[in-house]
This record gives structure tokens, C-alpha cells and sequence, in this order.
């Protein structure tokens, strides 16, 4: 156990830097950083120079209490400062179409409205990579990142399948509706998944855990596809749901 909880413990220390010259220097390295925690009110230099290299790289920056910061500090050596870094590089939307491409296959790629879990995040990219999707797309703001418990719970798929971060999700669908793609998205309230033609260039869209798919989101989807149910309760996990609707995909593409 004591083994266990030290490796724990290294892992976290690995994908977080503390201290203000430590992070502004991950920054100027272009370390692919997810969030930043700056202590409330701080304004001195080192914090400003800080803000301004967020700023340029569009880092989600948090602001929180000196409790909160020592809350989330494996050495409490913080100095008003932490960054989260991702477990792996982000990729670019164009490269996940690139992939298809050389594969020879239509774009299949699974979009992410605000995956919070971890876990769940974790779990689709593993289903991405079954299903022979191209790639996934997450938003930048309010959702987990690639972080060392995502990294753990792809079994290894994000060694394979790249996974592209983005500013606003219903722009990014916009812009590859122009190239082509059609998106569907989960809901409950939706036609079911087998009287829709899936098949060609597709982006499949998860929502969040407990919200779903956002509206904007949503109405910029060509479709939206119910799972049919036959149990008392009324909803899927968020990665279950990915995989049910990913593998009717795979399904009418082998047809």
C-alpha cells in the first residue's frame, strides 16, 4: 500500500508545477498546460508575467484561495501558483482529419461537450480507439483534460488516438460541417440510433455527465440520436453511451 500511495504521489508531482519561476518557464518550454491556479489578488510581477504568458497560450486560469492552493500542493511550495500539465500533446483538429485521410476512410471522430470525469474521459478515448475513430475533440473550458487518471484509464489508447483541444466546440462543428462532416449528437429525446443513416464522414457528440448536450451544441448537430431502453432507470453513463453510439456507427459502416 505504502508503495502504491508513493507512486500515487509521484504522479501527481509529475503533471503539476509549482512556483512562479518553475511555471513561467514551463510556459516559455510550450509545456501543454491545462489549468492555472494563481492565489486571488496577487498582482506582483512574476504573477503578472505569469497572466501574460496564459493569456498568449489561451490557458484556462483559475483564481482561489491560499486554502485551495494548498489543497491541490503535493509540496506546499507554491509560491500563489499551479499549473496542470497534460499527460500527453495535444493534437490539431486538422490532424485527426489528416489521419483519416491516410487511412482512406471518411472522418469518424468523437466530439466531447464537457466531459468532467476523468474517468469517463479516460474510457472514451479507449472506446475511440476500438470503434477505429480518427480522433476526439474536448473543449478547453470547463472540462477535464488529458491528465494522469485519463492517461491511466485509456488503457494505453491515447498512445494511438489523438485527442485535439478546442476553444468553442459549436464553431469547430461549423467548420467542419463546411468540409463535409455530418454530427450527431446523444439525447434522450432523439430518434432512434437504428432509423439513422450513420455512415460516411460523421463526428458522433457525448454531452455532460449530468446536463448532457448543451443547447448551442445541440442545434448545430444534424441529428440527434436516442439509445432505445428498456430498463426503469433513464440514462447511460456518459462513456456508455459514447460506446453504444459509436459501435452502431462501426455497425452501418461495415454494412
Amino acid at each position: 500500500m505504502e508503495n502504491k500511495k508513493a507512486n500515487q504521489e509521484e504522479t501527481i508531482k509529475q503533471f503539476t508545477i509549482e512556483g512562479r519561476n518553475a511555471v513561467i518557464e514551463a510556459f516559455r518550454a510550450q509545456k501543454p498546460i491545462d489549468r492555472l491556479y494563481i492565489l486571488d489578488g496577487c498582482q506582483d510581477g512574476p504573477i503578472m508575467t505569469i497572466k501574460r504568458e496564459a493569456k498568449k497560450q489561451n490557458t484556462l486560469v483559475k483564481y482561489v484561495t491560499k486554502e485551495r492552493l494548498d489543497q491541490l500542493s503535493p509540496t506546499g511550495k507554491h509560491q500563489g501558483v499551479i499549473a496542470n500539465i497534460a499527460a500527453y500533446e495535444y493534437a490539431e483538429v486538422e490532424d485527426l482529419l489528416v489521419r483519416a485521410k491516410e487511412k482512406g476512410e471518411p472522418p469518424f471522430l468523437i466530439l466531447l461537450d464537457t466531459i468532467e470525469d476523468p474517468h469517463n474521459l479516460g474510457a472514451i478515448i479507449r472506446t475511440a480507439n476500438l470503434a477505429g475513430a480518427h480522433g476526439v475533440i474536448i473543449p478547453k473550458n470547463r472540462a477535464v483534460g488529458l491528465t494522469a487518471t485519463v492517461a491511466r484509464t485509456s488503457a494505453g489508447a491515447l498512445n494511438y488516438t489523438p485527442v485535439a483541444k478546442v476553444t468553442n466546440l459549436t464553431q469547430t462543428i461549423e467548420a467542419l460541417k463546411k468540409k463535409g462532416m455530418w454530427f450527431v449528437c446523444a439525447d434522450m429525446g432523439g430518434t432512434s440510433m437504428y432509423q439513422l443513416d450513420l455512415k460516411g464522414p460523421i463526428g458522433l457528440v457525448i454531452g455532460n455527465e449530468g446536463e448532457g448536450v448543451s443547447r448551442l451544441v445541440k442545434e448545430a448537430c444534424d441529428m440527434v440520436a436516442s439509445i432505445p431502453m428498456k430498463g426503469d432507470i433513464d440514462s447511460l453513463n456518459a462513456s456508455v453511451a459514447a460506446g453504444v453510439l459509436a459501435f452502431e456507427i462501426v455497425h452501418q459502416r461495415m454494412q
